[in-house]
């Protein structure tokens, strides 16, 4: 199983909607939120531990002056050493995947030349990404929320399974990957749920394996129409 580690920063986070929102989501098989500002100290080979120990970890906080709060400044400096990341040609890291989970008070809009911060969150997030390509991990595309606060329930709740997506599916992000992530999930449920809702769940699972299994017949038929015009 796939073991996912959050790393997340935030000062006040008894305080932040969004931030307890995403705490809910994380609790499954595999994953371990790890608060750094609600430890009582940072014991660098307890945190290297939890890094070496993981498959994919994921950097999550909200956007404080285009970059961190200071909680993950100080984490980053006592536990990615140099020696750790990349000293004597060693790679602890490396083939592990890292992601970024950035919130903003501010609209996704605005990130873009020309707008109002006139720089987009990739060109801000450089230097984490910088860190994980010397520590040759595998860089997966970032994960911003903005404006949490303003979301309808329906939008909160697309959020959340594309958050849990982020957290455990098997990337790229192609279709195939979806699929299997959705079937895996559902199969899961199945075995948490008591009779009644079993029986809901299983009519769900067998619509969903027919609704794969059309679309492979159809990329099947897109296939050989292809080969046909190029013949």
């Amino acid at each position: 199983m796939m073991k996912t580690l959050i790393i997340v920063s935030h000062p006040e986070i008894d305080n932040s909607q969004t931030q307890q929102f995403l705490h809910e989501g994380s609790k499954k098989k595999g994953v371990l939120w790890h608060h750094i500002e609600g430890l009582e100290k940072i014991d660098v080979l307890k945190e290297q531990k939890l890094l070496t120990e993981a498959d994919r970890i994921i950097f999550q906080f909200p956007l404080y002056w285009y970059s961190s709060p200071s909680g993950l400044k100080k984490w980053e400096d006592l536990v990615l050493t140099r020696n750790f990341i990349y000293g004597d040609k060693n790679y602890p890291l490396e083939g592990k995947e890292f992601g970024l989970v950035v919130t903003t008070g501010l609209p996704l809009k605005d990130f873009k030349k020309g707008a109002s911060e006139n720089f987009s969150l990739d060109e801000l997030m450089t230097p984490y990404r910088a860190i994980a390509d010397k520590a040759k991990m595998i860089v997966l595309p970032i994960f911003p929320i903005s404006q949490f606060w303003y979301m309808t329930e329906s939008v909160q709740m697309a959020l959340l399974v594309d958050y849990q997506r982020y957290l455990k599916q098997e990337m790229p992000d192609t279709l195939q990957n979806r699929q299997k992530w959705f079937e895996n999930e559902l199969q899961q449920l199945d075995l948490d749920l008591n009779i009644k809702d079993k029986k809901i769940t299983e009519m769900i699972l067998t619509s969903f394996t027919e609704r794969i299994e059309e679309l492979n017949q159809l990329n099947e038929t897109l296939e050989i129409i292809k080969e046909n015009d190029e013949n």
